[in-house]
């Protein structure tokens, strides 16, 4: 009886020192919580564009999800194309999710957090001041494939949610995104329960969402074979699908990285994000590089 107890009180506390999702200080941000589960809060940081009023706009918005190998990170990876993109006249979300490190969590609860951010984003729409029709989804490398999931695999949806609230995205756009889970993919020890339904790349379907992909040529987990095969099967079924390959870039090649030599490089796709977005109608008017180029003077001092 006393050894049960003693379980029983182990368990319960070490399941409680797993939900660490910290609630983080970001200026300007409103915080949302979008979901609690494995005893935490998960949270949305929302970022709106100048002027937004939630009461009579209906603006087009963007839900990050950041990276991590569906072990750890921060949703402060995609703060500065989040504030880019809040500026240019979108609402701008960056998400938490569960992960194996903060909750011991596997990769299936990281995508069903994933459709639980857009779905919980498109019911609150009228409130936030949000066009449900034009959500697009964002993230890179693990955030990247959560972020690919809610826009192309059905089902592993949380159970419980309305799902006559769809947690589809009318947009991707992915940052060297391991979106192929297959043998010889990215994780497929860790999806084998799943897969296929779990894998992007074995889940391509005419009604998908047009895609835009950033991958450096050097990246260690995703090849190039890899990102122009995805690309090739979304363009036959007529979905639109950009791919921009970075000669001799590494796997997180995009991120703000100052001193390293790295701006360039996220500028420039934060600007190819931009004509992405204007293009499919969520972004109006010219781009602001100069922003950017601030944006990477500010971090240098």
């Amino acid at each position: 009886m006393l050894k049960r107890i003693f379980f029983t009180l182990f368990t319960t506390s070490f399941s409680l020192a797993l939900a660490e999702t910290q609630l983080l200080k970001m200026p300007g941000a409103t915080v949302e919580v979008f979901k609690h589960a494995s005893d935490d809060d998960l949270r949305l940081y929302r970022l709106d564009p100048p002027g937004h009023d939630p009461k009579v706009d209906k603006t087009p918005a963007i839900v990050f999800f950041f990276g991590g190998g569906w072990n750890g990170g921060s949703p402060t990876q995609f703060e500065p194309q989040a504030r880019y993109l809040a500026a240019r006249g979108m609402v701008v979300f960056l998400s938490d999710y569960r992960t194996k490190k903060g909750h011991g969590t596997p990769p299936l609860n990281c995508v069903n957090d994933g459709k639980s951010a857009i779905r919980w984003v498109r019911k609150n729409a009228a409130r936030l001041g949000v066009d449900p029709d034009k959500i697009a989804a964002g993230g890179g490398s693990a955030g990247g494939h959560v972020a690919a999931t809610t826009g192309m695999c059905d089902g592993l949806e949380e159970e419980g949610e309305d799902l006559s609230i769809s947690s589809r995205p009318g947009a991707l756009v992915l940052f060297n995104p391991v979106y192929d889970n297959g043998p010889e993919g990215y994780g497929n020890d860790r999806v084998t329960k799943w897969f296929p339904a779990i894998s992007p790349a074995h889940s391509i379907t005419k009604d998908d969402p047009p895609t835009i992909v950033f991958l450096g040529t050097k990246d260690s987990l995703i090849p190039v074979a890899t990102a122009e095969k995805f690309q090739a099967d979304q363009k036959a079924l007529g979905i639109r699908s950009d791919l921009h390959l970075y000669e001799g870039e590494p796997h997180g090649f995009f991120n703000l990285k100052v001193g390293k030599g790295k701006a360039q490089h996220f500028i420039d796709t934060v600007l190819k994000t931009d004509a992405f977005l204007s293009e499919l109608g969520y972004l109006e008017g010219e781009p602001n590089k100069a922003l950017l180029e601030s944006m990477v003077d500010k971090g240098k001092k």
